[in-house]
């Protein structure tokens, strides 16, 4: 019995008529249907199961079933299984139970959703405001179907933040929301006991800009990946592919295999841009201004060969629905090795510089510390995760586009500091490197006639999702 069989038949006997049904296509993906006193118990069994909780979702489903609707996905990392359990509640009745109490992650997915669809989660040790202005009027709730998406409401009077209680014996440091070291404004209000940090309250979101409701509102299907690139400075191609992936789900699309090695391509140029802008700004935040001069020098060679690929430098525009919008031609593969070579080996130079410098010892070592039992609690992912023991790579867990293919490291530390996710993400910049090479070698014994994209052949039925 697979583990997605066996997960359903646990839960058909544990809820019984509270068990509404299950969604199980494709094979490493499952959508169960609970009625919503059951969901906290659900939530339980599937952490007891070795679920790993990712994210919650929230939307509004009034428009087709008088209802919202409550998302809350786990991924079974040795199955390579994704599981949401789905939950409703009348629109009448807008309440859900909080997980948060058990799942602390889930804590921001449960605000955000107060803010934004009106939903109200019961047991929530802190629900107060996180995404909407202060000044945003109580009762409209912008994801709603029923508010446009250029609303601009009279502001609220007399309302502003307020701090929770700072922890016993400590002080507190404001942090923002404008500061040399914060490339967007955001608010830290930190509590400190001399030198260590015993909490933080966070007030960001002062750019957000609705391109969620836009993409309900006033983008098609193919627009979306182009404004989703926008959601992020650094990561772009993350969120297009992401996007395209689930609707390719959603519709059963499976796209070329040459499209999907392509995708691969530029999702590690982008891993690679972005390990080299975090390892600058380390350095910079840290005094340690050649690290940061040297690792952006060495960035600059991968952004012009962006620009040279897809005519940008960081919104590549290449991920459309069903597959890709350009190619990477012999010539364009060439031009890759050469500029993968050079950034190889004045990598190389850079980390022996780094690692035999004590001041960066110092300054990293110890520093941010986070234990692996903390990291797991609150839902951590990437290599702020890998840097606190834990072993977990969606590329590798989870294979998506052509990932399955391609053999790579999945680098590990256990320091649990500054410096761990320093040395694991000087690592990945090779392993991103060994990746995009592997890619260019299938794609030379590829047949040259597959299709860069294929079309949707017609809309997507109301309700499918897609996990992606």
């Amino acid at each position: 019995m697979s583990k997605k069989e066996y997960l359903v038949e646990l839960l058909k006997s544990r809820f019984g008529t509270d068990f509404l049904g299950e969604e199980s296509s494709p094979a490493n993906r499952l959508f169960v249907d609970l009625k919503k006193q059951a969901l906290r118990p659900a939530v339980k069994l599937l952490l007891e199961q070795d679920g790993r909780y990712q994210v919650g979702i929230a939307y509004d489903d009034r428009k087709n079933q008088q209802r919202f609707a409550l998302l809350h996905t786990f991924a079974f990392d040795g199955d390579g299984l994704l599981v949401a359990l789905r939950t409703f509640t009348p629109e009448e009745e807008p309440e859900f139970d909080s997980i948060t109490p058990m799942v602390p992650g889930a804590g921001w997915s449960e605000r955000e959703y107060r803010d934004l669809l009106g939903l109200n989660f019961k047991g929530h040790p802190n629900l107060k405001r996180l995404v909407l202005s202060d000044d945003w009027p109580e009762g409209i709730y912008p994801l709603r179907k029923d508010v446009p998406h250029d609303l601009m409401p009279p502001a609220a009077e007399e309302v502003a933040f307020r701090l929770d209680q700072a922890p016993a014996g400590t002080s507190v440091i404001p942090f923002g929301p404008f500061h040399s070291s914060l490339h967007e404004p955001a608010h830290f209000s930190v509590y400190v006991d001399g030198e260590d940090i015993k909490g933080c309250e966070y007030r960001g979101f002062m750019t957000h800009r609705g391109i969620e409701k836009l993409g309900q509102t006033e983008l098609t299907y193919n627009d979306v990946p182009f404004v989703a690139e926008r959601i992020c400075g650094i990561c772009g191609s993350v969120h297009s592919t992401n996007y395209a992936q689930a609707v390719e789900a959603a519709a059963s699309l499976k796209i070329s295999r040459r499209a999907e090695f392509i995708r691969v391509v530029m999702l590690e140029l982008e891993r690679l841009h972005s390990h080299l802008l975090w390892l600058g700004v380390a350095g910079h935040l840290i005094g340690f201004d050649t690290v940061f001069m040297q690792a952006w020098r060495i960035r600059e060679k991968i952004m012009w060969l962006a620009e040279r690929l897809t005519g940008n430098r960081k919104t590549y525009g290449m991920v459309i629905i069903g597959g890709v919008r350009r190619n990477i031609t012999k010539e364009k593969a060439e031009d890759i090795r050469r500029v993968l070579q050079e950034v190889e080996k004045e990598t190389l130079t850079l980390e022996k510089a780094i690692i035999k410098d004590k001041t960066i010892h110092k300054r990293t070592k110890g520093v941010g510390y986070l234990s692996k039992e903390d990291a797991i609690k609150w839902n951590l992912v990437g290599p702020v995760v890998r840097a606190r023991g834990l072993d977990i790579d969606v590329r590798r867990d989870h294979p998506y586009a052509a990932y399955d293919e391609l053999k790579f490291d999945v680098p590990v530390v256990e320091s649990g500091d500054v410096w761990g996710t320093l040395v694991v993400r000087l690592k990945e910049i090779y392993e991103a490197i060994k990746i995009i090479r592997q890619c260019l070698d299938k794609l030379a014994i590829l047949p040259e006639h597959e299709p860069l994209a294929l079309e949707l052949e017609g809309p997507i039925p109301a309700g499918k999702q897609g996990l992606s």
